[in-house]
């Protein structure tokens, strides 16, 4: 067991100073970005942004948040997981395909006490907040920057993250000279913030593209085409309340009296409440439609739809696992790209556990360290196994040696303990294995067949019953002169030969040759 670091204050190192600070237990273990009603960092916005989208208020929104003043950009982005139910769909499956990864840890070295450093770090990912902390990180998917703040418990000489929580982007604020690092906004600095304390924040940026954090965001693609689908189905709900509910004209007479309109008025409204009108006899109605009013609705949709398309191309990288009329092998083939997507978002969220929280912990409880150990986010593409088993088993038959741990592994099926029942084949349950001095047919030779095997086992005897039976006959033909004579002496020679052994054998292989063809068929 190595020493580990005691004391109050302790020593790391700051990512955004690239200095050693010094750090105490007693701040650790406080909020600092927690919301308050009366603070500068209030728990509700207090306004929408998504409700009132125009191509002018958006174009605003979206240069100052390249400018920095990002609030309305992240209130907005907030909004679009909120309001637009594809959006928040497929953001979603992007965030759980690299959360719901469990994070494994790689040692600095493989000298004792980095692999000792390594294990600690491994208890450390096991905690059941961690998914959770890799949820909200991803959370900078959508906005640019997801941070989270670690709460520590410091009171024991081991300190340790008890929990991780997340930080409203509202209350932070990008630097005025890189527009890069961001601070956390104060009482004490409400306009230009506070720079985020070491060790008590992670903070990840994906990088969607090269370019500025506040430039990466998700939302800032999405934007356009909710404020687009936000019109259309507008106008979309518009076109059916005019064409989609039918409505009652009644009419009546140029006789007819204020109170016989009055009647005509009350039926209408009972029989349509929605829509309905009375007019003159005399007079004529008609609705001017810019469209079909089969094919209208069908406009719309496609614009909703093609707004959605546009969406997951730009989140998943891909349309075909979302579209209905997509081929199962069209999704597998593009299903390709959104694993890459998320390869690459797994790579960046790696690199983040390793420096905002793998490398403060180190330092606080074990001082600097040459090799520092890194937590690694593996995504492992699906294999088809069959395919795996088809391929192996004729080259398996030809004499191909393959690790039988290798197979299991891929199988996840783990080495079968001394004295456990083992699953076998049927054919080895039935036939019992040779012996191992057996005669046995080489790998890359064909086993032979079962009547093959019982003409071999017959004809190993057939010289000693053989020979009794026709030794007797070559001799007289040997004697014989002639053919007459061959057989004239034949009936005495039958006398004197011994065939009942010769009789018997073949009496046994007919029997094993029937129980065979009994047994094949049935």
């Amino acid at each position: 067991m190595f020493k580990q670091l005691t004391g109050a204050v302790r020593r790391l190192f700051s990512p955004a100073t690239g200095e050693v600070v010094t750090v105490n237990k007693d701040e650790l273990k406080q909020t600092q970005s927690a919301a308050a009603v009366m603070s500068v960092r209030s728990p509700s916005a207090g306004i929408s942004v998504a409700s009132t989208l125009s191509p002018g208020r958006l174009a605003g929104i979206l240069r100052n948040a390249a400018d920095g003043h990002a609030r309305d950009f992240f209130i907005m982005a907030e909004e679009l997981e909120e309001r637009d139910l594809h959006y928040a769909s497929v953001l979603r499956t992007r965030k759980l395909t690299v959360s719901g990864i469990e994070p494994s840890v790689e040692a600095g070295s493989d000298s004792p006490r980095d692999v000792e450093i390594a294990d600690d770090i491994r208890n450390l990912m096991a905690q059941p907040q961690v998914p959770e902390l890799l949820f909200d990180l991803l959370d900078g998917l959508g906005k640019g920057v997801g941070v989270c703040e670690i709460l520590w418990n410091t009171s024991a000489t081991l300190w340790k993250p008890r929990d991780y929580e997340w930080v409203d982007p509202r209350f932070l604020k990008p630097d005025r000279e890189t527009l890069r690092d961001f601070r956390l906004l104060t009482d004490r600095t409400p306009i230009d913030g506070e720079p985020l304390s070491p060790g008590k924040f992670i903070v990840h940026k994906p990088r969607l593209k090269s370019g500025l954090p506040l430039r990466n965001g998700l939302a800032r693609l999405v934007a356009v085409m909710y404020m687009l689908k936000s019109y259309t189905v507008r106008d979309w709900w518009a076109f059916a309340e005019k064409f989609g509910i039918p409505i009652v004209v009644g009419k009546y007479g140029n006789n007819a009296s204020p109170e016989q309109i009055q009647i005509l008025l009350d039926a209408i409204a009972s029989l349509a409440s929605d829509a309905g009108c009375a007019i003159p006899d005399s007079m004529k109605l008609e609705m001017q439609e810019a469209a079909s009013r089969n094919s209208g609705g069908t406009l719309f949709k496609e614009m909703a739809e093609w707004c959605d398309a546009q969406i997951s191309k730009a989140v998943l990288g891909q349309t075909m696992t979302t579209d209905d009329g997509s081929s199962r092998a069209q999704a597998e083939v593009h299903n390709g790209v959104r694993m890459d997507i998320a390869k690459w978002d797994a790579w960046q969220l790696s690199n983040t556990l390793s420096e905002f929280l793998v490398r403060p912990y180190v330092d606080m409880n074990y001082g600097p360290q040459e090799h520092y150990p890194r937590v690694v986010l593996r995504i492992s593409k699906p294999e088809d196994l069959k395919v795996l088993v088809d391929a192996l088993s004729p080259l398996i038959d030809r004499g191909m040696e393959v690790q039988m741990s290798e197979i299991r592994d891929k199988f996840g099926l783990s080495e079968p303990e001394k004295g456990a029942k083992i699953l076998t084949p049927t054919a080895q349950m039935t036939n019992p294995l040779p012996a191992m001095n057996r005669e046995q047919t080489a790998l890359n030779r064909s086993q032979p067949d079962v009547l093959d095997m019982m003409v071999d086992e017959a004809m190993k005897d057939w010289q000693r019953t053989g020979d009794a039976f026709t030794s007797p006959v070559l001799e007289l033909a040997k004697k014989s002169d002639s053919f007459e004579s061959f057989l004239a002496g034949l009936p005495a020679l039958q006398k004197e030969l011994d065939a009942d052994e010769f009789a018997t054998q073949l009496a046994m292989l007919c029997f094993k040759a029937r129980s065979l063809g009994d047994v094949n068929d049935g």
